[in-house]
C-alpha cells in the first residue's frame, strides 16, 4: 500500500486465521500523527492531504453525504425509506459493489485507519440519536399498555423465538451437510433471536413518514413495539453479559449481572426524579437552563462509559438515561432541539452508512447457506406476523388492519443494521451471516413501508355514508359540535361562537373542545380527556387556561350546555386525524376550525400561520360532518348578549347548511337575523337546486309561519361586482355574517371573482369578507356541508 495513500506509514495484511473472524495487519505508524494538511500550496514538497486525518475525515463526509443524497433523489421516488439510501451508498464506497478504475480513488478516499476515527466520530452521534429516541419515549406506556399490545408484544418476540431454536434443532443433521463450517452454522441461534424484536425508533420513524402515528393503529403499533422493544433490549442486556463473562469465572459472572441489574434500576430511581425537580424549577413557558442541558449530557457519557465495566455498550447508558427523562416540554422537547438536527440527521446518518461498508456482500457464499440464513429469517417473520394476525383477529379487528400491523411489527431499519454491525465488531458473527442480515433489513424495511402504504388508508372511516350535518338533525334536538383550538387567543372567539348557538333546555348543546398542540419531544401522540381526568407521564400542565374557561361557559348555560375538553398532542402534518376522529366518535354535526390569520385591533394582519392553513384544508378534505371556519376580523370578537347576524344565501347544499345554522341563533330571541338572498337575473326556477333551496327558505320566507327575529331580503345580481358592492354594503351593519362554502359552484352571481380568490378555503363570498380590502369588524363563519360518500 503507498504512503501516500494512507494515515499509516504501511498495513500490510498478514494472515486471516482459518475459521476465525480475526484479521492481522502489520502497522506502521507515523508519530505524532498529522492532523492538519500543510494546504494544496505545499504540495508537492510537503505532506499530501491524504496523510493529513482531520483533511480525510471532511472529505470522506462531504462524499458520504453526497452519495447518500444521490441515492435518495432517486429512491424516494419509488417510496424507498431514507435508510436504504444510505446502506447503497455504503455498499457503493464499500467493497461491495466494484467501481472498476474508480477502486483507486475509493482506497485513497478511504484508506487504511482512517475508518476508525470516521466510525468514533459518527458513533458519537448514534448514540446521541438513540438518547434522543429514548428521551421521546413515554415511559409511562408500560402500565397506560392495554392487553392486546402486551400480548402482541411478548407472543411474538418469545414464541418466534421458541418455535425458530425447534425447527433449528429438528433439521440440525441436515443443516449441517448444507453448511459446511462450524462457524456459520453456529450463527443460526443468533439469527432468529434478532428477528424476534422489533426497533421503537424504527416504527415511529416508519408510521411518521406514512403519517399515521396517531391513527388507531399507529398508537396500538407504538404501544407494541415499546414492549417488545424494551423487553428485548433488557434480555440482549443480560444476555450480552452472560455471553461475555461466562469463560470469566461465576463469580465475574455473577457480579456482572448484579452490576447491570443495579444500572438498570438505579439510573431512572435516581434520574426520574432529578429531571422532574428540574422540570419543576423551570417557569411555565421558559426554556430549561442551558446548565441542566450540559450536565444531563455530560452524565450521559459518564454513563456509557462506565457500562463498559460490566462489559455493556457505551450505548446501553444513553438509551436507560434518556427513558428517565420526562418526555415533551420543557425538558424533552429541549434536548431534541438542542441534538436532533447534529446528531439524528448528520453523524447517525453518516454512521449508518460506515457501518455497512464494513459489510462486502460477496462474502456470501456459497448459495446453499445464503438460502438457508434466508429461510431462517422468513421463516422467524411469519411466525411473528401469523401470531400478530391471530391475535388481531381474535380481537376482532379486521383482517387487512391486523396483516398491516404485522407488516408494521415486521419493520427493520437503522438500529437493527447498526446493531448487526456492533455484532461484528465484537467477532461475535462472521462476515457472512451480517452481509445476509443487512439484506434483510433492506428487504423488510422497504415491504413494511410500501405494504402498509398500500393498503391502510386512515381516512376511509371517514366516509360519509351516515348524514351528520346540521339539516338532518330533527327539530330541537341537540347540536353536537367539535371546536378546535390551537392558539391561546382562539378560545374567547369559540366561546362567543357557542354562545351564538344560543343553548336552552329546548336547544341544547354539546361542545367538545379540542386543543390542539404540536407534538415535540416525544414520540408518542397523546389524546387527553381532562373531564376523566386522565394523567400523562409528565408532570407538565396541559390546556389549564382552556378547561377553566369552559368549566365557567358551562357553569353559565347550566342543563343547556356541556362543554368537553380534551387536549390532543401530534405531529402538525397529521393533526387533523385527532379531530376527525373525535368528531366520528362523538357523533358530531359540526367541526368549527379557527382561521390562520389574526387581527389586529387596527384592522391589520397580525399573525399569519400557514400551519393552521394546512390543517384547516386537511380537515375540510376529511371531515365525516359538515364544517364551519372561524374568521375574527377583531382583537376580541363580540361580547354582548345579543346579536345582529346577517346570512348571505346564494343556493347549494352548502348555503342551506349554513342556513339552518344560523336559524338555530334564533331560538335567543335577543338574537337578529337578517337572511338576504341574492337572485341571479338569469334564473331557471325549473332547476331541481332552485326548487329545494325555496323549500329551505319558505320558514323564514314566511311560508310556514314568520318568525318574530327574521327579516328576509331578496335582490337580484345582474353579475359579480354587484355582489361585491352588496357584500361592501353589510359588512360593517352586522356583529356575525353567516356564509356557505360554495366551493368549486359557479354562478353568474360570483362568475369571475373565482380567478381572484385568496383563501379558497373560504369560497368566494368568505373571500371577500376575510379580504384585507374589506373594512369590516364582523366575525364570519364559512360552512361547508358535509361531503357524502356515493
Amino acid at each position: 500500500m503507498n504512503s501516500t495513500q494512507t494515515i499509516f506509514s504501511s498495513a500490510t495484511l498478514i494472515v486471516t486465521i482459518p475459521m476465525s473472524r480475526r484479521e492481522i495487519f502489520n502497522v506502521c505508524m507515523d508519530q505524532p500523527m498529522k492532523i492538519i494538511s500543510d494546504g494544496i500550496w505545499e504540495y508537492p514538497n510537503g505532506s499530501p492531504p491524504s496523510q493529513s486525518a482531520y483533511t480525510m475525515l471532511e472529505l470522506q463526509i462531504v462524499t458520504i453525504f453526497a452519495v447518500t443524497q444521490a441515492f435518495h433523489f432517486i429512491l424516494k421516488q419509488l417510496g424507498f425509506p431514507y435508510f436504504v439510501s444510505q446502506v447503497m451508498a455504503g455498499f457503493l464506497l464499500g467493497p461491495s459493489i466494484q467501481t472498476g478504475p474508480f477502486e483507486e480513488y475509493k482506497k485513497m478516499l478511504f484508506p487504511f485507519g482512517s475508518a476508525d476515527i470516521l466510525n468514533t466520530v459518527s458513533s458519537l452521534g448514534f448514540s446521541f440519536f438513540l438518547f434522543i429516541n429514548s428521551v421521546q419515549m413515554d415511559l409511562s406506556l408500560i402500565t397506560k399498555t392495554g392487553k392486546k399490545a402486551w400480548v402482541i408484544a411478548l407472543s411474538s418476540y418469545f414464541f418466534s423465538i421458541v418455535i425458530g431454536f425447534f425447527i433449528m434443532n429438528m433439521s440440525a443433521s441436515h443443516l449441517e451437510l448444507i453448511i459446511d463450517d462450524y462457524d456459520s452454522f453456529s450463527s443460526l441461534p443468533m439469527v432468529i433471536v434478532t428477528q424476534g424484536g422489533v426497533s421503537f425508533a424504527v416504527v415511529s420513524t416508519l408510521l411518521n413518514d406514512l403519517g399515521i402515528v396517531n391513527s388507531e393503529l399507529g398508537r396500538l403499533a407504538l404501544s407494541t413495539a415499546f414492549v417488545n422493544d424494551l423487553t428485548g433490549g433488557v434480555a440482549a442486556g443480560f444476555s450480552a453479559d452472560y455471553v461475555k463473562s461466562v469463560n470469566l469465572g461465576y463469580p465475574d459472572l455473577i457480579t456482572n449481572i448484579v452490576a447491570f441489574f443495579v444500572y438498570l434500576i438505579c439510573i431512572p430511581l435516581i434520574g426520574r426524579p432529578v429531571m422532574k425537580w428540574i422540570v419543576k424549577n423551570t417557569p411555565e413557558g421558559k426554556p430549561v437552563d442551558k446548565l441542566y442541558i450540559h450536565c444531563i449530557i455530560v452524565t450521559f457519557l459518564g454513563l456509557g462509559f462506565f457500562a463498559g465495566y460490566f462489559n455493556q455498550p457505551f450505548l446501553v447508558g444513553a438509551v436507560i438515561l434518556g427513558l428517565a427523562v420526562p418526555e415533551g416540554p420543557p425538558l424533552g422537547s429541549e434536548l431534541v432541539a438542542q441534538l436532533e438536527l447534529f446528531s439524528s440527521w448528520f453523524l447517525s446518518s453518516i454512521f449508518v452508512t460506515c457501518c455497512t461498508m464494513k459489510v462486502d456482500l460477496r462474502d456470501c457464499e456459497p448459495l446453499s447457506f445464503f438460502l438457508v440464513v434466508s429461510l431462517f429469517i422468513l421463516l422467524a417473520q411469519l411466525i411473528k406476523m401469523l401470531l400478530c394476525m391471530g391475535i388481531c383477529r381474535y380481537c376482532k379487528m379486521p383482517f387487512s388492519d391486523g396483516f398491516c400491523l404485522a407488516l408494521i411489527l415486521s419493520s427493520k431499519g437503522v438500529v437493527d443494521i447498526v446493531s448487526y454491525i456492533l455484532i461484528f465488531d465484537t467477532m461475535a458473527q462472521n462476515k457472512k451471516v451480517i452481509g445476509v442480515l443487512i439484506i434483510s433489513v433492506l428487504v423488510l424495511g422497504t415491504t413494511s413501508k410500501l405494504g402498509v402504504k398500500a393498503l391502510y388508508d386512515p381516512s376511509r372511516k371517514y366516509a360519509g355514508y351516515q348524514k351528520r350535518n346540521i339539516m338532518s338533525l330533527k327539530q330541537n334536538h341537540e347540536l353536537r359540535i367539535v371546536a378546535c383550538i390551537q392558539k391561546t387567543h382562539q378560545m374567547i372567539h369559540v366561546k362567543n361562537v357557542l354562545q351564538l348557538f344560543s343553548p336552552c333546555p329546548e336547544n341544547t348543546l354539546v361542545a367538545d373542545i379540542l386543543h390542539l398542540k404540536e407534538l415535540v419531544g416525544r414520540s408518542t401522540p397523546i389524546f387527553i380527556a381532562h373531564r376523566l381526568q386522565q394523567k400523562v407521564g409528565s408532570s407538565y400542565n396541559y390546556s389549564g387556561e382552556l378547561i377553566v374557561t369552559f368549566d365557567l361557559f358551562e357553569r353559565d348555560y347550566a342543563g343547556s350546555a356541556t362543554a368537553n375538553t380534551y387536549t390532543a398532542i401530534s405531529p402538525m402534518p397529521v393533526m387533523h386525524e385527532d379531530v376527525c376522529h373525535l368528531a366520528l366518535d362523538k357523533n358530531a354535526a359540526l367541526i368549527v376550525l379557527p382561521f390562520h390569520i389574526k387581527w389586529g385591533g387596527d384592522g391589520s394582519i397580525e399573525l399569519e400561520d400557514s400551519n393552521i392553513r394546512a390543517f384547516n384544508s386537511k380537515v375540510l378534505e376529511r371531515a365525516p360532518c359538515s364544517i364551519g371556519i372561524l374568521v375574527n376580523r377583531g382583537p376580541s370578537g363580540f361580547h354582548s348578549a345579543s346579536y345582529k347576524v346577517a346570512m348571505v344565501f346564494l343556493g347549494g347544499p352548502d348555503d342551506r347548511e349554513a342556513l339552518c345554522l344560523a336559524k338555530r341563533f334564533t331560538k335567543n330571541l335577543g338574537n337578529r337575523l337578517f337572511v338576504h338572498r341574492l337572485l341571479a337575473h338569469d334564473r331557471d326556477i325549473s332547476n331541481w337546486e332552485d326548487m329545494i333551496d325555496d323549500e329551505e327558505l319558505r320558514e323564514v320566507r314566511g311560508a310556514y309561519g314568520k318568525l318574530e327575529n327574521v327579516t328576509y331580503e331578496e335582490k337580484t345580481i345582474e353579475d359579480a361586482s354587484q355582489t361585491t358592492v352588496f357584500i361592501q354594503d353589510i359588512a360593517n351593519k352586522f356583529d356575525f355574517i353567516v356564509v356557505g362554502r360554495r366551493y368549486g359552484m359557479r354562478c353568474s352571481q360570483t362568475f369571475g371573482l373565482e380567478n381572484w380568490t385568496e383563501y379558497s378555503e373560504l369560497g368566494v363570498i368568505g373571500d371577500l369578507l376575510a379580504s384585507p380590502d374589506m373594512e369590516t369588524r364582523a366575525s364570519v363563519l364559512v360552512v361547508q356541508q358535509q361531503s357524502t360518500a356515493v
